[in-house]
């Protein structure tokens, strides 16, 4: 038999059989090109090549390269996305729900406020055209309604929308239903919680939505109960709700669970991200416990400035301002360059240790070494630096030479300083005008009526509280909390609510008993200045911190430490008298007000008198 060749394919032969790869058509060779070109745009210039493609191309009404164009100019050049959106989006371009999707996105996204705000205008557009959303339009577009709280008919109409097409129960569109709400304010936390009830929740992101819009809402309390739920259902947390937990400690002064959350992070592996580290210290420093906060920075392997700023803020409350200018100097030595933040915190620290020639120092560097335009935040911080260390006068050139107006909290910062020096002349001047200008702030009427007190001039003073009245303008009333075996315990001046009212009373009688043995004059003159602090009707020994103090004296055995956040300044009979009892009942005990921490022992206070 005669050899015969192997056999070859028709395309190995290259005969009429041979089928070659299709030859894409000219329109889709340049889509596809284009969305290459879009793929690799990162900055405002590289995405000028496709755009200028697209458009000598004709791919200007291409659903799909406007998706992409719309996209890339949301990441990498917000500015651009709105001129995009106005010239490319034309009457008769024909839509589809992942266009209209992307838009929302990254509207929502965009860090230019007017690109947010328009975010929701799509959705109306969407249902005109006759497109149908789907599951992934409802959490882009309720994200586009959290971020514009100040209208939330706009989220109440997304809402009914998401329940209109059957979407309002998908895991995704509920989680972020929450969000939403929450990002309204405390008056939406019921809807919030109203839809996290019907929520499964077999998620983190569902309990953390929860927990952070309470946090946010000033419900810390709730926040931290919801948490314990969280673990009781066996759903293992995450660095959010480890975040939003850790908030919550920060405004409760809650030492005992913030610690238990520092080991829970330990024993369940959650990473400790820079964020959650940075998180550590601010809460710690919060609940009292400054050396546990430096010793989590400390031991961090990276850090970044909000690391080194963290750190600087803890030692100020605390009045450590050497300390603070120490960590300052450091980072600086390092090569972390200091932000508007970080100089917010080393001249709070120089104001709160009366460190005023180096606080100087450190504003006048921070335009001619750092290029920083001081803002009135730092302005701030001067004045109440020059006000605590009884330099009224320099106080008050400093902030007539201001580049920019004085706000109301520098003048009520001058005000303060001079009834502290009794400059009262003076500081009530600035009162007057104070009034003049902003007369439906509470706390200009206060200081002013306070002026009046102490000067004796008891007409003027009934006049102001008459107009107070007039106008419906309240006081905040003092309150201090109390942690105590995992439990908080809120006490409000005068109040009766708790449990254990009348034990509490009977102790603080005891403890004036005490101090009057021991010499301790009560400042009598503090219950006839109408402070902004406190109540002051009421009598000195029934103020909040008091009544938390006794009910910790009572429920705690000697020697052991007492911790009280005040929402208020420490008005300075309660401050003296806290020091006396730390010495007669031998605790110490930390009191951390509105603006820093008292340490008081052994009948001392760490402040040293200087707030």
């Amino acid at each position: 038999m005669p050899h015969r060749p192997p056999l070859r394919s028709p395309q190995s032969r290259g005969g009429p059989y041979t089928t070659a790869p299709p030859t894409p058509t000219p329109s889709r060779a340049a889509e596809q090109h284009c969305l290459r070109l879009l793929e690799r745009a990162a900055t405002p210039a590289s995405l000028l090549q496709p755009l200028a493609f697209l458009l000598k191309r004709g791919l200007h009404s291409n659903p799909l390269v406007l998706t992409r164009l719309f996209a890339a100019a949301g990441s990498a050049a917000p500015a651009l996305l709105e001129p995009l959106v106005a010239a490319l989006l034309r009457p008769g371009l024909p839509l589809d729900a992942f266009l209209l999707n992307t838009l929302i996105r990254a509207h929502v996204a965009s860090p230019l406020p007017s690109a947010r705000r328009r975010a929701a205008a799509f959705f109306p557009l969407m249902l005109r055209r006759g497109v149908v959303p789907n599951k992934f339009t409802f959490p882009f577009l309720l994200k586009s309604c959290a971020a514009t709280p100040g209208s939330p008919a706009t989220g109440l109409q997304a809402h009914a929308a998401a329940l209109k097409f059957g979407f309002a129960t998908d895991h995704y569109v509920s989680n972020t239903l929450i969000h939403m709400y929450c990002c309204f304010g405390a008056g939406f936390l019921g809807d919030a919680r109203n839809v996290f009830d019907r929520t499964p929740k077999d998620s983190a992101v569902t309990w953390s939505a929860m927990i952070g819009g309470y946090v946010r809402g000033g419900l810390s309390s709730d926040a931290v109960v919801l948490f314990r739920e969280m673990q009781a259902s066996g759903v293992r947390p995450d660095e959010v709700t480890v975040l939003g937990v850790l908030s919550a400690a920060a405004d409760l002064g809650a030492l005992e669970l913030t610690r238990w959350v520092e080991k829970f992070v330990e024993r369940e592996g959650i990473g400790r991200s820079v964020t959650l580290c940075n998180a550590l210290i601010d809460t710690l420093a919060k609940c009292g416990d400054v050396d546990g906060a430096v010793a989590v920075f400390e031991g961090m392997e990276e850090r970044t400035v909000v690391s080194w700023t963290s750190v600087i803020d803890a030692l100020a409350m605390e009045g450590r301002g050497r300390e603070a200018a120490a960590v300052f100097e450091e980072m600086k030595a390092v090569g972390v360059p200091p932000d508007d933040v970080a100089f917010i915190g080393v001249l709070t620290a120089c104001s709160h240790a009366g460190m005023v020639d180096e606080g100087r120092g450190y504003f006048d560097s921070m335009k001619t070494e750092h290029g920083i335009e001081p803002k009135i935040e730092h302005y701030g911080c001067m004045v109440d630096m020059f006000g605590r260390a009884g330099m009224v006068d320099q106080g008050l050139e400093f902030v007539r030479a201001m580049p920019m107006k004085p706000n109301p909290i520098i003048w009520r910062t001058l005000v303060a300083a001079c009834r502290a020096h009794g400059r009262l002349e003076l500081g009530e001047s600035i009162s007057k005008d104070l009034l003049n200008e902003y007369p439906a702030h509470e706390a200009n009427y206060v200081m002013l009526s306070n002026v009046f007190a102490l000067t004796q001039r008891w007409k003027e003073k009934s006049e102001i509280r008459r107009e107070m009245s007039k106008r419906g303008i309240t006081k905040v009333p003092g309150c201090s909390l109390v942690e105590l075996d995992g439990e908080v315990h809120e006490f409000i001046a005068g109040d009766e609510s708790h449990l254990q009212y009348k034990e509490i009373y009977r102790m603080v009688e005891e403890m004036s008993r005490e101090l009057r043995r021991i010499g301790h004059i009560a400042a009598t003159s503090e219950v006839l200045l109408d402070l902004d602090e406190e109540d002051k009707e009421g009598a000195l020994q029934w103020h909040s911190e008091k009544l938390a103090i006794a009910f910790v004296l009572l429920r705690t055995p000697p020697g052991t430490q007492v911790r009280v956040v005040k929402n208020l300044r420490v008005c300075s009979d309660c401050h003296a008298a806290i020091k006396c009892i730390s010495q007669v009942y031998n605790r110490e005990i930390i009191v951390r007000d509105r603006s820093r921490f008292h340490r008081f022992k052994d009948g001392s206070c760490s402040c040293k008198d200087f707030w």
